[in-house]
C-alpha cells in the first residue's frame, strides 16, 4: 500500500539521520537511578549456526573463545553493581545464551547471588529443547524463547538450522516435551521469507496452535545493509508488497473471530487465551510479560560484546569484538565504543512507537513524561496515523489501533529494528583481521 512504503522510508531516513555512532571516551556507564527498577540484558554472541539474516553480534562457537568470554561478562555484570544496579529482571539473548548451559547457569546463579531477581528470560535454540539443558534451566529460566522461525523443513534448509536443529516434527515434539519446564514458553517466529507461501505460513499456524506453547512472537522478517547480500543469495529477495497480507493471516488465525485461541500482547506477540493474566514469579500487580526485552523496560543496561545500552536517552554500544571486548573487561573497564544521544524528539518518537506496539499509548503519562501532548510533540506523526485511519480510539486518555492502524505501526516497528540493525553494522565495521571475516555464513569467510 502507498502508506506503507511512504512510512517505510520515512521511518527508513530518520533512523539513518539519528542511529548514528559517535566515538566516546567513557569506560563506565552511568551510575543508576536509586529506586529506578532495572532489567540487565546479557549477550552472549556464539551460535553453532549463523543464520544468513541475522544481524546481531555472532560468531561461530568455539569452547575455548566462549569459557573466558562468560567469565568476562560476570565480571562487567558486577562492575553493574559497583554502580548502585539492582535487578529484578535478567534477559540473556544471542546467539545461542544455551550454547554452554553450565557456564550461563553459573552466570545466572551469581546473578540472583548479587541482585533481587524475580525472574529470568533466555533464548534458545530447538536443539537445546533436552537433557541436560532442560534439567539445568529448570527454576533458573521462568521465561524461555525458543528461535524456530518456521516449522517447514524446506525453509529450514535454506536457512542451514535443519541439519543441526532437526525436522519441523522434531522441532514440534520438543516443544511439546519442554513446555512444562518452565512458566512461559515462547515459540519465536518469523513471516515474509522470500520463499515463504501462503500454504506454508498457515501450515505453521496451525503446528503453534497444535504446540501447546503459552506465547508465540511472529516478528516479520527485517534485515539490515549487511546482511541483505547474503540473505538474497540464500533465501531471495525481500517482497514487501505481500507482508502485509501475511500479517493479516497471521493475525486473523491466532487472534481473530469471537473466541480466538491466541490475544494480543503486542503487534505480533500472542499469548494463549486464558493465560495473559497469569501471576508470575513474584511481580506485584502483574501484567503480560513479552519475549522482547526493549518493550518491558524503557531504559536498560546490556552486557556482553555487541550490546546495545539504553540509559538517561543515550544508547551506548560494546565492542563487537570479542578479543577488545574481553581486554576491556580485564583491564578494570567497560567496553564501550561508542554512543548516540537522542533528543527529545527522538525519544518521544520511540515512546511514541513503542506504546503503539503494545497496543495502547495512554496520552496522561506521554504529556507528564515529556511536558507536552503527543499532539503537539509529534504533529506530523499524530497527523499521519489519522489521516490513514490508524486509529480506534483516540481520546484525551489514550490511543488505541484499528486493523489498518496494527499494520502501519507493524511497518514503523519493523524498519526502526532494521535501523538498530544498521547501527550494530556501524559497530561491526570497526572489526578487523579474521573476526571480520566470521560474520556470515557458516562462518567461514565470503
Amino acid at each position: 500500500m502507498l502508506s506503507e512504503r511512504i512510512l517505510s522510508n520515512l521511518i527508513k531516513t530518520m533512523t539513518k539521520q539519528h542511529l548514528a555512532l559517535n566515538p566516546t571516551t567513557e569506560t563506565m556507564m552511568p551510575p543508576a537511578n536509586p529506586g529506578q527498577p532495572y532489567m540487565l540484558y546479557m549477550h552472549v554472541p556464539f551460535c553453532e549456526r549463523l543464520c544468513p539474516y541475522c544481524s546481531f553480534n555472532r560468531y561461530p562457537f568455539r569452547e575455548e573463545i566462549a569459557k573466558p568470554y562468560f567469565a568476562n561478562m560476570r565480571k562487567e555484570m558486577m562492575m553493574l553493581k559497583d554502580l548502585g544496579y539492582d535487578f529484578e529482571s535478567i534477559y540473556v539473548g544471542g546467539g545461542t545464551p544455551t550454547v554452554m548451559i553450565d557456564e550461563l547457569c553459573e552466570t545466572l546463579d551469581l546473578a540472583r547471588d548479587n541482585f533481587n531477581i524475580k525472574e529470568v528470560a533466555s533464548e534458545t535454540n530447538p536443539n537445546h529443547l533436552a537433557q541436560p539443558w532442560l534439567d539445568k534451566m529448570k527454576g533458573r529460566v521462568q521465561r524461555l524463547s525458543v528461535g524456530v522461525q518456521s516449522f517447514d523443513n524446506d525453509l529450514l534448509k535454506q536457512m542451514d538450522r535443519y541439519e543441526k536443529y532437526g525436522s519441523g516434527e522434531q522441532i514440534l515434539e520438543r516443544i511439546a516435551e519442554a513446555e512444562s519446564y518452565f512458566d512461559s514458553l515462547n515459540v519465536d517466529m518469523i513471516f515474509n521469507f522470500p520463499s515463504q507461501t501462503e500454504d506454508v505460513l498457515m501450515a505453521d499456524l496451525e503446528k503453534i496452535a497444535l504446540s501447546g506453547c503459552r506465547q508465540t512472537t511472529f516478528s516479520p522478517l527485517y534485515v539490515s545493509s549487511a546482511t541483505t547480500r547474503k540473505m538474497a543469495s540464500t533465501l531471495g529477495a525481500m517482497d514487501y508488497e505481500r507482508e502485509h497480507r501475511y500479517y493479516q493471516i497471521l493475525d486473523g488465525v491466532l487472534a481473530g473471530g469471537d473466541d480466538p485461541l491466541f490475544e494480543r500482547t503486542t503487534l505480533w506477540t500472542f499469548t494463549r487465551s486464558g493465560q495473559e493474566g497469569a501471576s508470575l514469579c513474584g511481580f506485584e500487580n502483574p501484567t503480560p510479560q513479552i519475549d522482547e526485552y526493549q518493550v518491558n523496560y524503557d531504559e536498560y543496561p546490556a552486557i556482553g560484546s555487541g550490546s546495545i545500552t539504553h540509559l538517561n536517552g543515550c544508547l551506548y554500544v560494546n565492542n563487537f569484538s570479542i578479543k577488545d571486548y574481553n581486554a576491556a573487561i580485564e583491564s578494570g573497564r567497560m567496553s564501550i565504543m561508542g554512543k548516540t544521544k537522542m533528543s527529545k524528539r527522538d525519544l518521544m518518537r520511540y515512546r511514541f512507537l513503542l506504546d503503539l506496539y503494545k497496543l495502547r499509548l495512554d496520552k496522561k503519562q506521554f504529556a507528564k513524561d515529556f511536558g507536552c501532548s503527543v499532539e503537539r510533540g509529534l504533529p506530523a506523526e499524530m497527523a499521519f496515523m489519522r489521516l490513514n485511519g490508524a486509529f480506534a480510539t483516540d481520546n484525551a486518555e489514550e490511543l488505541t489501533l484499528t486493523p489498518k492502524g496494527r499494520y502501519l505501526t507493524v511497518v514503523m516497528y519493523r524498519q526502526f529494528l532494521s535501523g538498530m540493525n544498521n547501527l550494530r553494522d556501524q559497530a561491526r565495521a570497526a572489526l578487523k583481521g579474521s573476526e571480520r571475516e566470521l560474520l556470515f555464513g557458516d562462518g567461514t569467510p565470503e
